[in-house]
């Protein structure tokens, strides 16, 4: 068995709904890549993450990442001088587009901003309603009951898998790690597999002087080439950078994968294969830590424990 890439992707706004993720689509079936889309299915807030200033690393990565020029100004003042706009209701069509070319679709969020920064402080009664918006509103557009989710900036903890279990999501990615698990928080463990992000994602790497962007592609090469047969490696991108600016490299990406022998692979197809042997998934430790290249702390897979 060969090494296995599977896409994920990430949309966390307005704009990257409706001019990134059409483009993103179309070069993920010419390359005969499957893909997860997860969507963030309320108002768009991304205005209010200004007030991640005084967040350790925060504009250090809006000076290397070009945020003004990646998500634009009507994006950046989306939800506090501008309107929210409501980005399932104003893009029902290129939703039901992306799932009807037969990419996988999921939860990213309701409000990207408001999971991001105030998870840790919420009770399980607001998470549970905060979760529950978005299900409502996939219902609404897709007709189905939604199967996976993956948290705005890898924020997860104790209620938010609570709440996952309670939906009977086949999966979540909600983590950094490197390998497939049952999480846990303290005493407590929890019944929907976790797949974690394993890859570095591209504003982690881009502005720094040892990535430079001529370097980027080769860079991801070498950390697939490192895997050993048959590993799953997991990538995470956005529809607001892949999906636009950065489209041609990743392209790119996915030419370089194909030539170097990667085969692509589809999250739930993944999933459904280790929820066959369910007996021999580890159950880790799911901790608060910080990730090379990001501000802030995410959910972090820890060492095995004990069998779920």
């Amino acid at each position: 068995m060969s090494l296995r890439l599977a896409i994920k992707v990430d949309v966390d706004t307005d704009r990257g709904t409706r001019e990134g993720v059409p483009p993103l689509a179309e070069a993920l079936r010419a390359a005969g890549c499957p893909a997860t889309f997860l969507f963030s299915l309320g108002p768009d807030n991304t205005g209010k993450a200004v007030r991640r200033i005084f967040r350790p690393g925060f504009l250090q990565k809006i000076g290397r990442t070009n945020v003004a020029g990646n998500y634009g100004l009507r994006t950046l003042l989306s939800g506090t001088l501008l309107p929210a706009a409501m980005i399932a209701k104003r893009n029902e069509g290129v939703l039901r587009a992306v799932r009807g070319q037969g990419f996988a679709v999921g939860i990213h969020c309701w409000d990207h901003f408001a999971w991001q920064d105030y998870l840790e402080k919420w009770d399980l009664e607001k998470t549970h309603d905060e979760f529950a918006k978005a299900a409502a509103e996939f219902e609404r557009v897709f007709g189905v009951k939604p199967g996976t989710a993956g948290a705005p900036g890898w924020q997860a903890n104790a209620n938010s898998f609570r709440v996952y279990d309670e939906f009977e999501l086949l999966y979540g990615s909600d983590t950094r790690g490197p390998q497939p698990f049952f999480p846990r928080v303290g005493h407590e463990t929890f019944r929907t597999l976790q797949i974690p992000t394993t890859l570095p994602t591209l504003d982690e790497l881009l502005g720094r002087p040892e990535y430079p962007m001529e370097k980027i592609v080769a860079h991801y090469r070498e950390l697939l080439k490192e895997a050993p047969d048959g590993y799953v490696h997991v990538h995470t991108i956005h529809a607001e950078l892949e999906g636009q600016r950065y489209l041609d490299l990743f392209k790119a990406l996915l030419a370089a994968a194909k030539a170097a022998g990667v085969e692509f692979a589809a999250l739930e197809e993944v999933a459904q294969e280790i929820l066959r042997e369910r007996g021999k998934v580890p159950v880790c430790e799911v901790k608060a830590k910080t990730i090379d290249g990001r501000s802030g702390t995410l959910a972090v897979q820890g060492a095995p424990g004990f069998g779920h």
